[in-house]
């Protein structure tokens, strides 16, 4: 069960774009995102194979939605990602082809995993936006590497909806930069070419 980590070249391009893969509320533990036990933790370090469990309690029919589109968001209630530190959590979905998460706020730890490998982590600015957004609706980010980098709203426009919502992150300077280059790893390995 042992591959190599696998790891995304791709930086964050400039307009994000796809499907509410999944909407969820308050309190989405990490087990909820990536179940833990006997049947998946041994998969640990074969992130293709463990990655076929995102979502399969809560949702069965998540993976086959996010790889039919090629990646998308999720869009979830207060806490998103509460529970254990695992970056697996984080990791598979990434691999997956998630690009960002839109809460009403972040646990802390889960929060930095998601920027670590690449996924951006949007707050709403009017919390009450959850409740207009639906699994399906079609998002886009336009702009988004420059919006990132202003200390303005980031906007997010519902285009199945014709509507927009105002979101912000609070990302230091390190943060933004693993989100533009995709990675941490990426950041890294920059630094080192």
């Amino acid at each position: 069960n042992i591959k190599p980590l696998p790891t995304r070249k791709d930086s964050l391009d400039d307009t994000l774009s796809g499907p509410v893969l999944i909407t969820l509320g308050d309190d989405v533990t990490t087990d909820d995102i990536l179940p833990a036990g006997a049947k998946i933790l041994p998969l640990r370090s074969n992130i293709p194979a463990i990655s076929e469990y995102v979502f399969s309690r809560t949702d069965p029919d998540f993976i086959t939605r996010i790889k039919e589109s090629g990646g998308g968001f999720i869009v979830a209630g207060e806490n998103y990602g509460q529970g254990s530190s695992r970056e697996h959590a984080a990791l598979a979905p990434r691999f997956l082809g998630l690009k960002a998460v839109v809460a009403k706020s972040f646990a802390r730890i889960h929060r930095q995993n998601l920027i670590n490998f690449g996924i951006l982590a949007l707050t709403f600015s009017d919390p009450s936006d959850w409740d207009k957004i639906e699994q399906d609706d079609e998002l886009e980010i336009p702009e988004v590497r420059l919006a990132i980098q202003k200390a303005t709203p980031v906007k997010v426009i519902n285009k199945t909806k014709n509507q927009a919502y105002q979101t912000q992150h609070s990302m230091s300077a390190r943060q933004i930069e693993m989100i533009r280059e995709g990675s941490l790893i990426n950041v890294i390995r920059k630094k080192h070419n």
